[in-house]
């Protein structure tokens, strides 16, 4: 065999979602783009704002010696500086740039955290539904996923967790707004949750750190505000990107932010910043940072997805899908009429439209609907989703 068993293991069992999109790939090269409804990908539907378009303007202007140079592995210190103090204030925790790394989206800073804490067999908890890439970077880096239920509206179980963590527990990933479901982790829900770990952390005989995945943070939809992790728990390490707030998810740019309170924080940013360099990412790419640092105060674009999650929650609803009403993110996770979500699928994709299984989330029984799409595609695809309803009834 000419690739590792683990690795060919994760290539058969690999990702819905590009399973899903290649599929749809298919089906407009056979019935044509419009008259496929592709919900699959998660890709920002609204553009760059304003602000991100000048700020590239005057990078790309700007002529000095040695700007598109190395810098150091952890960013340049001016940037880590404005992110630490954009932070602070938004999340109102005394951040430091001396604890920002600058990482290829929040991809590349989960990675270099597991690396930076992980020994082989260590464990790490995911809570169901996550995004599934979680599990491929923990086993990246020698880990084991554990993977806790959350209950029935999609919020972490903590009687289940209670169980599920254990003496080789290194790390847990918590994703509020949460891909796929859409829901924000509560404020009661964190303080049992920083509880738990501290019990947990004292009983271990060693610090289990919380890594907050926080790309949708600004996606929030009625209004609502984001209970921050780090106000619950002191050994929290944020891992985010630009890749959904400012609709950036081809430029791979992010970075992590390590608490004020994380306990060993200066090693694990002397870590991560190596790590940085020996994964291959060298640094965070030099234009983008730059982007960041001349970028003045911009708003997502909030209201154009709240308008499209409206649409199709109200919608669907009333054809009597059973979904938990999405909070934040740009998805929506109904039930599947089907128990096998897998077959679900089957059903709509003779109606052109296009899904990914819960199954593809560690939730079997549910699925996932990106809503960032055209409102054409939503109209368009509303009859197809009330034919198939219908047929398994």
């Amino acid at each position: 065999m000419s690739i590792s068993r683990q690795l060919k293991d994760d290539m058969v069992h690999g990702s819905w979602i590009r399973k899903m999109f290649e599929e749809g790939l298919r089906l407009k090269a056979i019935h044509g783009a419009d008259n496929v409804y592709d919900f699959t990908l998660g890709n920002p539907y609204v553009d760059p704002p304003p602000e991100f378009h000048a700020a590239l303007e005057r990078v790309v202007h700007e002529e000095r010696h040695g700007i598109h140079a190395y810098m150091q592995n952890s960013g340049f210190p001016e940037v880590r500086a404005r992110v630490a103090a954009e932070l602070a204030a938004e999340l109102d925790v005394p951040f430091e740039a001396a604890r920002v790394v600058m990482t290829i989206g929040a991809a590349g800073a989960l990675n270099i955290l597991l690396k930076s804490v992980l020994d082989p067999e260590d464990e790490v908890v995911l809570v169901a539904p996550f995004f599934p890439e979680y599990a491929f970077y923990i086993r990246n880096h020698g880990g084991t996923p554990v993977v806790s239920k959350a209950d029935a509206t999609f919020l972490p179980n903590l009687e289940d967790l209670d169980r599920r963590i254990g003496p080789r527990t290194r790390a847990m990933i918590l994703n509020s707004p949460c891909n796929p479901s859409g829901r924000i982790v509560t404020a009661e829900v964190l303080k049992g949750l920083g509880d738990l770990l501290r019990r947990k952390s004292a009983e271990n005989g060693r610090t289990i750190y919380l890594f907050s995945d926080e790309p949708y943070r600004r996606l929030l939809f009625d209004g609502r505000t984001f209970p921050s992790p780090f106000h619950f728990y002191e050994h929290t390490i944020l891992a985010t990107s630009h890749s959904k707030d400012l609709s950036l998810a081809g430029e791979r740019i992010g970075y992590l932010a390590i608490g004020p309170n994380c306990e060993d924080a200066s090693d694990i940013f002397a870590a991560t910043t190596f790590c940085n360099r020996t994964l291959g990412y060298v640094n965070a790419p030099a234009i983008m940072q730059r982007v960041l640092l001349y970028l003045g105060t911009y708003q997502t674009n909030v209201p154009v997805y709240q308008r499209k999650r409206d649409r199709l929650y109200e919608a669907l609803t009333a054809m009597g899908y059973d979904i938990v009403k999405p909070e934040g993110t740009f998805f929506m996770f109904p039930r599947s009429p089907l128990p096998d979500d897998t077959k679900w699928l089957d059903v709509l994709a003779a109606e052109h439209v296009l899904v990914t299984p819960g199954a593809g989330f560690a939730f079997p029984g549910y699925f996932r609907i990106s809503f960032a799409v055209d409102d054409a595609v939503i109209e368009r695809a509303l009859p197809g989703f009330e034919r198939a309803l219908k047929s398994v009834r």
